[in-house]
């Protein structure tokens, strides 16, 4: 009997070991008159099958989409993804002009030195929430007037 509740044991542990890490995430920092922010961070996966980021929400804005930008007629646009993919025994990172989470209609302004709580849900039926900082950031992404939001 012992041997099978030790097996039992072990293979909840297994069943419950997750593939998926998150890491270096954080959250843009915002001026009290910009109503949007995005969330950056790496993902790794260790598993042997790609898993996709098919969902993101937060507290901190009534809308959460997962974006990328991409080129076209000349002009780069952000726009909606369905879902972003974590390869197989590999990473994806999400970065200022890639892959991102839009946090649109923030409850508050977002000031550095604060933090900020995401879920994450994936194609595999896992769940992350995760609290990361939110970071004033030079550079990256430019914001011209052009840029529309679609």
């Amino acid at each position: 009997m012992k041997k099978i509740i030790t097996l039992l044991a072990f293979s909840i542990s297994i069943l419950f070991a997750s593939n998926l890490k998150v890491e270096d995430g954080y959250v843009r920092a915002t001026p009290p008159s910009l109503p949007n922010s995005a969330a950056f961070m790496k993902v790794i996966n260790s598993s042997n099958e790609t898993i996709s980021i098919v969902k993101a929400s937060s507290d901190a804005s009534k809308v959460v989409e997962l974006h990328t930008h991409l080129m076209k007629d000349g002009v780069m646009k952000m726009v909606q993804v369905p879902k972003i993919d974590v390869p197989a025994n590999g990473e994806v990172s999400l970065q200022p002009g890639g892959l991102h989470i839009m946090l649109i209609g923030l409850n508050k302004a977002l000031k550095e030195g604060e933090n900020v709580t995401l879920t994450l849900e994936f194609s595999n039926g896992e769940s992350k929430t995760i609290t990361v900082p939110v970071k004033t950031v030079m550079g990256g992404m430019k914001h011209h007037g052009n840029h529309m939001h679609n």
